[in-house]
């Protein structure tokens, strides 16, 4: 077995989870690999403009995160508190307009959970240089947004849809793009081997 997969799972068995890993997940890269630049998110474009602190250099990309035990169940813990928190709603039923990137209070679609969730794991002492807004698409084809936690096991997938912290190889989604780790407010296309058919989600 793979030595960073066989670690994490002794950090689970510490912290009293369990993950299951697939083949397909130990085969795939652990970290997602960004292929040259893109244009933000409209949604995200206007959130900077909103938020500028929240959309600054990041600095040189110093490469992913330790992720220790403590980390890890910060992690779940983040993840779990702003999903039961929020319920999921619209844009245009929460603001009366199709796209509105923001933080929370009661209801957020899927950028908002993601927004919540960055902002409160970098008051925990995460570098937002590894907290990255990812846009992936479905199975079914439709747009969606989750948080990339880089990490030296790999890129982890925060999701409102589902309550566990998966590899992004085994969340079934099609990865098109994310933040940089050195600018907050620029965005990279992802590469090759981003694309996976691993696993099912449930609605």
């Amino acid at each position: 077995m793979n030595k960073h997969i066989q670690v994490l799972g002794n950090i689970a068995a510490a912290c009293g989870l369990a993950i299951v890993f697939s083949s397909a997940a130990i085969a795939a890269p652990a970290n997602l690999v960004p292929a040259g630049k893109t244009n933000p998110p409209i949604g995200h474009f206007e959130f900077c403009k909103s938020y500028p602190k929240e959309c600054k250099s990041l600095g040189r990309d110093r490469g992913p995160m330790e992720l220790t035990r403590k980390a890890w169940g910060k992690i779940l813990e983040v993840n779990t508190r702003v999903n039961q928190a929020i319920q999921p709603d619209t844009d245009m039923n929460i603001h009366g307009v199709e796209e509105l990137w923001s933080y929370p209070r009661t209801v957020g679609d899927c950028e908002d959970y993601v927004l919540l969730k960055r902002h409160m794991l970098i008051q925990e002492g995460f570098s937002a240089s590894d907290l990255l807004i990812t846009v992936v698409l479905q199975p079914n084809g439709d747009g969606h947004a989750v948080l990339t936690v880089r990490t030296d096991y790999g890129d982890y997938i925060l999701d409102n849809m589902r309550g566990d912290v998966r590899l992004w190889s085994e969340t079934g989604y099609t990865f098109v793009k994310r933040q940089s780790p050195e600018h907050a407010a620029r965005w990279t296309k992802l590469g090759p081997g981003s694309t996976t058919a691993v696993g099912t989600v449930n609605y």
